[in-house]
């Protein structure tokens, strides 16, 4: 009887203490830790189809600290276009391309009147970047000063295209390693992780073998029973007709540079004259 008891009363309380706790551990505004291993996926954590708002829930379990608000803010991007809303890239286009599908704002300030509703890879990770920001820091209206929000801006104020390598998103959006170039070295937000220490939520360039690359956020690893290794992230690709996930095998990808957010406080106070270096060599995936 007192077994029953437990199990009927018992387990279902436990259950709830347990959820707070992990949602308190979230809410906690330091970087996300790692132990060093690589997060390996299950099958059933793989995503069952491309679009959903569950990044958060599914992969935030194990995560805390600043990557549990990425995958947020991945949620709120996702939303915008529950069905992708489309891919495109062409900046010669008439109208020009998009890096996202809606008008992105930071603190309540636009950064971007889309072109069109479509997006493309970089634009799709900074969006979920910049939702973040947004719920670590509410109210950062009241401490975001105009040079930095200028340099953090998709288009120039006139509304003209942002060239590559020009100020925050320039760096973001440049061919290369985009997020190392805006987040570590010209902001100091981010700083560089190796592939076997990788959480959910970090971001992560792609070098491919048949050249190019890509901006996505990593999810995780996956080894299937066959021994067939993948990556599985989010981003904006041709293959999912705009935001989703995906599962790429590792036999594609070349090299591979991943940046963690570390201190995001740095959004009010980076210098928008900081230098970049593009040449920065990329790490091997050695998952066993």
């Amino acid at each position: 009887m007192r077994i029953s008891k437990w199990l009927r009363i018992g387990l279902p309380f436990l259950g709830f203490i347990l959820l707070v706790n992990c949602e308190r551990r979230h809410l906690i505004l330091q970087p996300t830790k790692d132990d060093g291993s690589w997060f390996v996926l299950s099958e059933r954590n793989l995503p069952t189809r491309p679009q959903h708002l569950h990044h958060a829930r599914r992969y935030g379990r194990r995560v805390c600290g600043f990557n549990y608000f990425v995958l947020k803010g991945i949620d709120k991007v996702q939303a915008t276009a529950p069905d992708g809303g489309g891919y495109f890239t062409g900046k010669d286009a008439k109208p020009t391309e998009s890096p996202i599908g809606y008008e992105l704002q930071l603190f309540g300030k636009p950064l971007l009147a889309p072109p069109r509703s479509t997006s493309y890879c970089s634009g799709a990770t900074y969006g979920a970047f910049i939702e973040a920001m947004n719920l670590l820091y509410p109210g950062g209206e009241d401490s975001l000063k105009f040079d930095q929000y200028e340099a953090l801006r998709m288009q120039e104020i006139d509304g003209g295209r942002r060239e590559d390598g020009i100020k925050f998103w320039g760096h973001w959006n440049a061919d290369g390693f985009g997020n190392h170039f805006a987040l570590w070295q010209y902001s100091g937000m981010g700083r560089e992780i190796k592939p076997a220490n990788a959480r959910p939520g970090d971001f992560l360039n792609i070098s491919w073998k048949k050249g190019g690359g890509h901006s996505v956020i990593f999810l995780g690893w996956y080894k299937s029973k066959k021994g067939e290794k993948s990556l599985v992230y989010w981003s904006s690709q041709k293959a999912t007709n705009g935001y989703g996930d995906q599962v790429i095998p590792l036999e594609r990808i070349a090299n591979i540079k991943i940046i963690r957010l570390t201190n995001p406080e740095k959004v009010f106070s980076f210098n928008p004259g900081t230098l970049v270096t593009t040449r920065v060599p990329g790490d091997v995936i050695n998952f066993k």
